[in-house]
Parts: C-alpha cells; sequence; structure tokens
C-alpha cells in the first residue's frame, strides 16, 4: 500500500495523538494473517497515520490463550521504550471503529538499507552474520544472512526478552534517521520458552556492555510495584510477567546471546 505523506504530530505527543485522535479506516492490509487496518488519526489540527488491529479481527491461537495478540504488541512496545533503544513505533491500546484495538504509528520504510541477504558459500562475508543454509530452488541452497548492525544486535536481545517467536525479515522496518524500528509483536511473552526468529548471528556471543546495562535497568524497571511491572500486568498475565524477568535475570547470569534450544523450530516460516 502506498502511503500518503505523514503530517508529523507537533503539539502532542505521538502516543497522545494515537490514543485521542479520531481514527478514519483508509484501507486494509490484506497480507497480514489478522485484521490490519492503514488509518488515519486526527485530533486538534494534527493528523498522522496508523496501523490499527481490532481485537475481533484476530484469530485464535491455542498456544498463546490469554490475553489478546493487541496487548502483547503494546506490552511490546512498554518494555522496547523501557531499554531506550525505541525499537518498537508507538503502541497504544484503545477504542476504534471496530472495537478495543492496538494503534501504532505507520512507519514508511527507508529504501537501501539491505538487512538480510542469499550469499553462496558456506561463509558470511564481513559484515554478516551467518542465519543458515536455505533452499533457493532446483537443488540449489545458499547461505542466509543478516547484517552485523548494532540495531539488529539491540533488537535481538529485545526479542530474547519478549520470548518472540515469530521474527521475521519482513518485520524489520529501516526508516529515516538511520532508525530500525520492528513490527509484529502479537506473539510474544509466553511463559514457554518460543524464541523464533531470523536475528541468531550473534548466538552464543558475549552480550555487549550497552546490552548489560540496559538488561541491569530493565531487570529494576521489572521489580513488582515498578511502573513498567504496573503497566505490563494489565497486559500480559501474571506468570508471563514472572517469566520475562525470569529472561532477563537468565541473560545477566549467562551473559551471552542465546542460542536455539532445540525445542521449538528455531527459525519463523516463511523466514521473510
Amino acid at each position: 500500500m502506498s502511503a500518503p505523506e505523514r503530517i508529523p504530530p507537533r503539539g502532542v505527543t505521538t502516543t497522545e495523538l494515537l490514543t485521542r485522535g479520531e481514527l478514519t479506516v483508509r484501507g486494509q492490509i490484506r497480507d497480514a494473517s489478522n485484521a490490519v487496518l492503514y488509518c488515519s488519526v486526527a485530533h486538534d489540527g494534527e493528523e498522522t497515520f496508523c496501523v490499527y488491529k481490532p481485537v475481533r479481527g484476530e484469530r485464535p491461537l491455542w498456544d498463546f490463550p490469554d490475553g489478546t495478540l493487541a496487548q502483547r504488541e503494546v506490552a511490546a512496545y512498554e518494555v522496547s521504550e523501557a531499554t531506550g533503544w525505541g525499537l518498537v513505533p508507538p503502541t497504544v491500546l484503545r477504542d476504534g471503529p471496530f472495537g478495543e484495538g492496538m494503534c501504532q504509528l505507520w512507519i514508511e520504510g527507508a529504501p537501501g538499507s539491505e538487512l538480510l541477504a542469499l550469499v553462496d558459500g558456506e561463509e558470511p562475508e564481513d559484515g554478516w552474520k551467518a542465519i543458515g543454509l536455505a533452499e533457493v530452488g532446483e537443488g540449489r541452497t545458499a547461505l542466509l544472512v543478516h547484517a552485523d548492525d548494532v540495531r539488529l544486535r539491540r533488537l535481538a536481545v529485545l526479542d530474547a526478552v519478549l520470548n518472540n517467536a515469530d521474527r521475521k525479515g519482513g518485520h524489520l522496518l529501516p526508516a529515516e534517521g538511520d532508525r530500525l524500528y520492528a513490527i509484529d509483536h502479537g506473539v510474544t511473552f509466553n511463559a514457554e520458552n518460543k524464541l523464533r526468529t531470523l536475528l541468531w548471528g550473534w548466538a552464543g556471543e558475549p552480550l555487549t556492555e550497552e546490552a548489560v546495562e540496559v538488561l541491569k535497568g530493565l531487570q529494576e524497571a521489572l521489580a513488582p510495584s515498578a511502573p513498567l511491572a504496573e503497566r505490563l500486568a494489565a497486559l500480559i498475565t501474571p506468570a508471563e510477567l514472572d517469566a520475562t524477568r525470569a529472561r532477563v535475570a537468565a541473560l545477566l547470569a549467562l551473559g551471552v546471546h542465546p542460542e536455539p534450544s532445540g525445542e521449538w523450530p528455531a527459525i519463523p516460516w516463511p523466514p521473510v
């Protein structure tokens, strides 16, 4: 879908505009597995564009029986903001034309930033990290790689905290100003280990000093009665919140990026 030029918010914060603005449906993103509506949102003379995912348009998932996809999307934004990395676009839970749902700022991707590639050979070139071999047709295989990019490395840490079960290439949105945003966090926060991602390039490697400091701050922010913990308690179950705390503690204790467990497919399908 081609988006019209976005009018940036001026007098109110983006989250206020998303929460209080009038939603007008402009179209539907039809290749999504759940209802995803492209909308404008306007308030007090200001307007921007957003994605609205109503709860009533969600397909039930047997392994995510509690809460809603919309609630987990908002919870992922809350955790992302607590890291200070700003990897998830502003996201709120609100009422809309089709009932309660998730409302997220529309991000217009910037072309020219290659984060994934298929290459010949068994080892990646400098600047790339190997994910694994992929079939490319006619009995041929190629090496699937992702960029050795600090933004992706931060996202790999965030996904480990969120227990993201579906980090695909299409969920990565390079944007203006050298920003990287990640979208589609409906299948996160499960109490069981379900990490499934393309970002395995740092598996087993030591966490950066930055990541360790961020995780320490997140551990404090997730303490019972802390503001972040209170906000998450309204969005995910007590067991899921406890599991999030445990994942942060485990990352700090081990000091390395997680590796595939072997109990769950490591890479989502399709990968992009």
